[in-house]
């Protein structure tokens, strides 16, 4: 940290927030935004704070309206990216045309930002065609977890993540979440991986924040956290960004955490993360997207309070609770 910045949080990304806290608008920030291009494997950067979307519905199939819309106001509100089809997309609840149209809504949406595709699978051949299915696509990377259900073996593992970069045309960021895959990915596995040069990242939900630490220091792969709570501790140690649900609302604010952290004023980034630990706490007390969802949908953001079974409504006192505590936060 000898230029006075957080390690992986690049100039580019703290550029894009002007002296006085404040952002430019979509068109007038794009020359500082990753960009897309025909060659998207070539330097990528995943610095910055990347929203995970929630796919909105309405009456069981996809509003792309609200899509749409929601994605027009985070980009307006300084974050680095999309992620479509995530977890907290309910992509599993998403079939192979609803995914692609999902991603060409908010392609068309996103002002020139770069988009993230998450995959998953357990199945490496259907994956594989899939991958390059999306090659088609002008994608800025794939999010890929190990397969779920098999718990591989490490040997297993690097054949899984080998393979699907081989097929990919995009950069990929490994997806560490071993509570939702039943597999962990050993550190030795991470750092063997990022000899691949299309692995160029991992998001982090691993809970081993030696494991972080050593990717980090290791410095192949850029690191952005994955759990919401542990956004300053890791960027604090050398991370670039984070993959962040809790990132659709008081969306600012975070983005600014990230920012005051890029420019090694920690006192500051500090007293602003503080002041969110409540609400990412409360997002989570029920699965998630439910509580974002509940949130999102009381609002303005056009969006209907509506996931896929067996994902359920978050409790109305939960959704009252969180509603009364984002209005406190967006008060001067």
């Amino acid at each position: 940290m000898s230029d006075g910045t957080c390690k992986g949080l690049g100039p580019d990304w703290v550029a894009r927030a002007s002296n006085d806290g404040s952002f430019p608008s979509v068109d007038s920030s794009k020359e500082a935004r990753v960009p897309q291009s025909s060659n998207p494997s070539a330097n990528p950067d995943f610095s910055g704070l990347w929203i995970p979307l929630v796919t909105p519905f309405r009456g069981g199939a996809v509003d792309h309206t609200a899509l749409s819309a929601l994605t027009r106001r985070l980009a307006d509100d300084g974050v680095a990216g999309f992620v479509v089809c995530a977890s907290t997309g309910e992509a599993a609840a998403l079939d192979e045309t609803e995914q692609l149209a999902a991603l060409d809504t908010v392609q068309a949406a996103a002002g020139g930002l770069p988009i993230i595709m998450g995959l998953s699978g357990y199945h490496l051949g259907k994956t594989t065609a899939w991958v390059r299915r999306l090659a088609e696509r002008p994608l800025a990377g794939l999010q890929v977890p190990a397969p779920h259900y098999i718990r591989p073996s490490q040997a297993g593992l690097l054949e899984w993540f080998r393979a699907i970069a081989d097929a990919s045309a995009a950069p990929v960021l490994v997806y560490d979440i071993p509570y939702r895959t039943g597999a962990t990915i050993a550190r030795e596995t991470l750092l063997t991986l990022a000899e691949h040069p299309r692995i160029r990242g991992i998001k982090d939900c691993g809970g081993d924040m030696a494991k972080t630490r050593a990717v980090i220091a290791d410095g192949r792969l850029q690191v952005l956290s994955g759990e919401d709570h542990q956004i300053f501790s890791t960027v604090a140690e050398g991370g670039v960004g984070a993959i962040a649900a809790s990132g659709h609302v008081q969306t600012r604010r975070f983005v600014q955490v990230l920012r005051l952290l890029a420019e090694n004023r920690l006192a500051e980034a500090r007293a602003e993360w503080q002041l969110l630990q409540p609400l990412i706490e409360m997002l989570f007390a029920e699965p998630n997207p439910g509580p974002l969802k509940a949130l999102l949908a009381h609002s303005g953001s056009m969006m209907s309070d509506e996931l896929r079974s067996p994902m359920t409504r978050a409790p109305d006192a939960l959704r009252d609770r969180l509603v009364e505590l984002n209005a406190r936060l967006s008060r001067p």
